[in-house]
C-alpha cells in the first residue's frame, strides 16, 4: 500500500505542467517521429533512429495512440516511468533497510534530486530504462540475503532485458549483478573464509545452497535476451537475419568514435561534480521572464552523496556490510560502465542510473548508530528546499526572471 501511494502521489506530481511548452523538448526531436512511424500502418523507409532499441519508443507511440499526437501523448509515459523509478528506489530501500521510514526518506531523495523530476517529464529514453532498471536492481537486492533467490533473480532478469530493449545502457546494471553473482560464486568455490565472519558480510560460504549454474544461466543471461528480443519482434517479426542487422547498427552507433562534438557533451570524471548541465529548454517568453529546462540535478542532494558514498566504501572494505556492498556496487557500476567505452561524446544524463542510486547513500549514512533519528528527515527537508530553488529551472510551465535564472547558475561552465 506504501508502493501504491508512493506511485500515486510521484506521479500526479509529475504530471503538473507536462504539456508545457507544446513543441518538442530537446532530443525529443528525434524519438517522438521515431514513435509516430512504428504507428503507421506500413513503416515507411529508412527507419527513424535505429541506433537505439524500440521499447521505449513502442511506449511513446502507444501514447500517442491513447491520448493523441501532442505534448501529453508523447511525453505522459515517462512519467509513469518516473514513478516507478521512486518506487523502486524505496523497494530497494525496504530490502537494504528492513524498515518503512528510511526506505520512504530514500525515495523522497530520489525524488528530490532533480535529475529524475526532468528526466520523467520529456519524451527521451533514459527514463525508461532507468524505471526498468531499478525495479531489477530492487528484486536483485531482495533476492540477495536469501536462501533460494531464484525467483527474484529471474525477475531481475527479465526486467533488465526491458531496461536493455529502451537503451543499451540498461545492461550496466545486469553486468554488475554478474559481476557480483561471479564474485561470490568463484569465493565460495576457493572456499574462502573471513576468520571473524559476521552475520552481515557480503559474502558468506553458505550463500544461495541451491542456485545453480543453470540457474545464473536462466536468470542472468536467457531471459534478459528473451525479454530484450521480444521488443523487436513489433518491427521486425521473427526474422533471425533482421533481428541481428538491428544489433549490429545498434552496437556500431553506440561505440564509434567518430561522433562530432556538442555544446552540451562532457566527461563521466565530471558528472558527479555536476560540472556541466545540459539544456533541454530556453525560451524567452518576455522581456524579463524565461522558461528554462536544464538538466542538473540537486547540489544539496549531489554533492553531500559525494561524502556519504565514501563512507560508504569504507564500510564495505572495512567491515565487509553487505548493503554498504550494494550501494556501491549499484552506485559506481553504471556510472563507471562509462569510461570503458570509446565513444567520447558524453551527457551528464547518463549519471542519472547512478545518481539515484545515490539517494541510498544518504540514507545508509543518516542512519547511522548514533546519530538522531529526525537528522535524516531534517535532511529531507533540506534536500526539498534545494528543489523548490531549482525548480523554475526545472519546469518550463513556472517560468523565471533573467536575474533569477543567472543567480542560480552559480558557475561558468553551468552556461
Amino acid at each position: 500500500m506504501v508502493a501504491v501511494a508512493i506511485f500515486l502521489a510521484a506521479h500526479l506530481a509529475l504530471l503538473i505542467g507536462l504539456t508545457t511548452p507544446e513543441k518538442f523538448v530537446f532530443d525529443e526531436v528525434h524519438y517522438v517521429p521515431a514513435a509516430r512511424q512504428m504507428l503507421a500502418p506500413a513503416m515507411s523507409q529508412p527507419m527513424l533512429n535505429p541506433m537505439h532499441p524500440p521499447l521505449a519508443k513502442e511506449l511513446i507511440a502507444a501514447s500517442i495512440a491513447a491520448f493523441g499526437d501532442n505534448a501529453l501523448g508523447w511525453r505522459y509515459p515517462a512519467t509513469l516511468f518516473g514513478a516507478l523509478a521512486i518506487v523502486a528506489i524505496y523497494l530497494c530501500g525496504l530490502a537494504l533497510f528492513s524498515a518503512q521510514g528510511p526506505a520512504i526518506a530514500a525515495a523522497l531523495i530520489a525524488a528530490l534530486n532533480q535529475m529524475l523530476y526532468v528526466q520523467a517529464r520529456i519524451a527521451m529514453l533514459d527514463i525508461f530504462a532507468l524505471g526498468f532498471g531499478l525495479l531489477a536492481t530492487a528484486a536483485f537486492m531482495h533476492g540477495f540475503r536469501r536462501e533460494r533467490p531464484q525467483a527474484l533473480f529471474a525477475l531481475a532478469g527479465s526486467l533488465f532485458g526491458c531496461a536493455a530493449a529502451c537503451k543499451w545502457s540498461g545492461l550496466f546494471p545486469l553486468g554488475v549483478c554478474i559481476v557480483i553473482v561471479a564474485v561470490i560464486r568463484l569465493m565460495q568455490g576457493w572456499r574462502t573464509l573471513f576468520a571473524d565472519a559476521k552475520p552481515d558480510d557480503w559474502y558468506r560460504p553458505d550463500f544461495w545452497p541451491g542456485l545453480r549454474l543453470h540457474h545464473v544461466a536462466l536468470c542472468f543471461a536467457i531471459l534478459p535476451a528473451m525479454t530484450y528480443l521480444a521488443a523487436f519482434v513489433p518491427l521486425y517479426g521473427v526474422s533471425l537475419p533482421d533481428l541481428i542487422e538491428a544489433q549490429r547498427r545498434i552496437f556500431a552507433d553506440n561505440t564509434t568514435t567518430a561522433i562530432a562534438g556538442h555544446t552540451y557533451m562532457s566527461a563521466w570524471p565530471s558528472w558527479p561534480l555536476l560540472a556541466r548541465p545540459v539544456w533541454f529548454l530556453f525560451d524567452k517568453s518576455a522581456e524579463d521572464n524565461v522558461s528554462a529546462i536544464v538538466f542538473l540535478g540537486n547540489p544539496l542532494v549531489l554533492w553531500p552523496a559525494l561524502l556519504a558514498l565514501a563512507l560508504v566504501l569504507r564500510d564495505f572494505i572495512v567491515l565487509r556490510r553487505w548493503d554498504a556492498f550494494l550501494i556501491a556496487a549499484f552506485y559506481f557500476g553504471p556510472w563507471l560502465a562509462w569510461a570503458l567505452l570509446p565513444r567520447t561524446l558524453g551527457f551528464i544524463y547518463y549519471y542519472l542510473p547512478a545518481a539515484t542510486a545515490a539517494s541510498l547513500a544518504l540514507v545508509y549514512v543518516l542512519r547511522r548508530d548514533g546519530l538522531p533519528r529526525w537528522l535524516l528527515w531534517a535532511y529531507v527537508g533540506v534536500a526539498a528546499i534545494g528543489f523548490a530553488v531549482m525548480l523554475p529551472i526545472s519546469a518550463a510551465f513556472i517560468g523565471t526572471s533573467m536575474r533569477s535564472f543567472s543567480r542560480l547558475m552559480l558557475f561558468q561552465s553551468w552556461i
